[in-house]
């Protein structure tokens, strides 16, 4: 790699490979607790699953508040403003936590009424399982939101390495838990839920005791001082707002697409569970490389430095592509072993081998265009365009698709997966033509 960019190969590689890891860890919080209420049954796998396709919408949301927060707070930093970036980081706090414990406080009261309305008839075993494993993940969104934000902030001031070894404690304490509540006291998916709940209020305790640390770039001391700024939240708003309902409405399809997977029975929840683990398998190295693509557009774009937005845009696209690929070889090879962990039926277990490595083949070619592209819009500031994009290939391709292939011809839970693949190229062609035409040049933040 040249020298004469703004980042060296050095620092790249101090900020992306942490972030990888950090990816790693994220999903094997999830995929722990898959894995392990799987020796409850089918019925506690499909429970968690539908727990978690509602939990993944609610947590775009604080996710999309912590993208603005992290885009604002870069191009601060790249601009040289440490005042306005330290102000937006406590801002970001504030409307990170306020907006969490808002949706626990509404939503707890109704979560029964939330799956009955979303999922329609399913078992009273699932049902059961899905309400034990709620509660404790419904307390922990205003922990989840908090952390979300300071690690935000953290990878905007490229301290990757902390984020990193907080998950690391979150997952001793999460994959610990499980053993604990679910094998020693046989709470099952309930005990998955608390020991979720304990590792994301132990992840949000330690990165904030870390952050008001006065010698921080981010400081957040005197958090409870102030200044609270409307205009430093407009700013990260414009941002999150549309980032908010673009992920918003992409899990609004998933959980619709989760309803007609539920009408196919337990057996097709359970496999679309284990497909979805898979998903998340082969793109922990994108979703890294995701991250680091908001602090180093960010700042660059701060600095008003577009050559290297293009550089680096390129640079990390083509990462994420090879990264993904080198993740997806060998999980195809061992996919029957690997599907075989989740305590499927036999019936279950042959029908899900194909569709997972589908997916792989799927991750490595069309996903980085679908996912990575958009987070070099965002540091940009061009979100609506994201919006626009994503709404229509979601509801056109995702929704539209799988319905028409489940309920018109009358295919199973593959075509869900069909449905997914038919988005990911349509929404990677549009974010492809926006990142060439340039027309992005035109977007401010700051």
């Amino acid at each position: 790699m040249r020298t004469d960019h703004q980042f060296t190969a050095r620092d790249l590689r101090a900020l992306i490979i942490p972030l990888i890891a950090d990816s790693f860890l994220s999903i094997l919080i999830g995929m722990a607790d898959t894995v392990m209420v799987s020796t409850c049954g089918e019925a506690a796998v499909s429970g968690v699953s539908l727990v978690d396709t509602i939990s993944n919408l609610l947590i775009t949301v604080f996710s999309a508040f912590a993208t603005g927060g992290a885009v604002v707070v870069s191009q601060y930093l790249g601009h040289g403003d440490g005042k306005n970036a330290r102000d937006s980081a406590k801002n970001l706090i504030y409307i990170s936590l306020a907006i969490s414990a808002l949706m626990t406080a509404v939503i707890l009261p109704i979560r029964s009424h939330i799956i009955d309305l979303l999922f329609g008839s399913i078992d009273s075993s699932v049902k059961m399982y899905t309400d034990e494993y709620f509660v404790p993940i419904l307390l922990s969104y205003p922990f989840l939101a908090v952390y979300s934000g300071l690690t935000a902030i953290s990878r905007s001031e490229r301290r990757s390495f902390r984020t990193m070894m907080v998950s690391v404690l979150m997952n001793v304490i999460n994959i610990g838990g499980n053993a604990i509540l679910i094998y020693g006291v046989g709470l099952g998916p309930r005990g998955a839920g608390i020991a979720s709940l304990a590792s994301r209020i132990a992840g949000c305790t330690v990165m904030a005791t870390l952050m008001m640390n006065r010698n921080e770039e981010l400081n957040i001391r005197g958090l409870l001082k102030g200044p609270f700024s409307p205009y430093l939240i407009k700013r990260m708003l414009r941002i999150g707002i549309p980032s908010g309902f673009e992920g918003a409405a992409f899990h609004v399809g998933k959980i619709m697409v989760q309803s007609l997977v539920a009408s196919l029975g337990t057996s097709a929840i359970a496999i679309n569970a284990v497909a979805g683990n898979y998903n998340s398998y082969a793109n922990i190295a994108g979703n890294g490389i995701n991250l680091a693509m908001i602090t180093i557009v960010g700042q660059c774009r701060g600095q008003g430095n577009n050559k290297d937005v293009r550089y680096y845009t390129r640079l990390l696209t083509i990462l994420a592509l090879i990264s993904t690929l080198i993740i997806c070889v060998p999980f195809y090879v061992i996919t029957p072993q690997v599907v075989s962990f989740y305590g499927l039926e036999p019936e279950s277990i042959a029908e899900a081998i194909p569709i997972c490595r589908l997916c792989l083949v799927a991750c490595c070619t069309l996903w980085p265009f679908a996912f990575t592209l958009p987070n070099m819009l965002k540091a940009v500031g061009d979100v609506k365009y994201i919006l626009l994009a994503s709404f229509t290939s979601m509801w056109l391709c995702r929704v539209g698709g799988a319905y028409f292939m489940v309920r018109v011809l009358g295919m199973g839970v593959e075509a869900i997966w069909y449905a997914m693949y038919l988005d990911w190229i349509l929404r990677g062609t549009l974010y492809l033509w926006r990142v060439v035409s340039g027309k992005w040049e035109t977007k401010k933040v700051i």
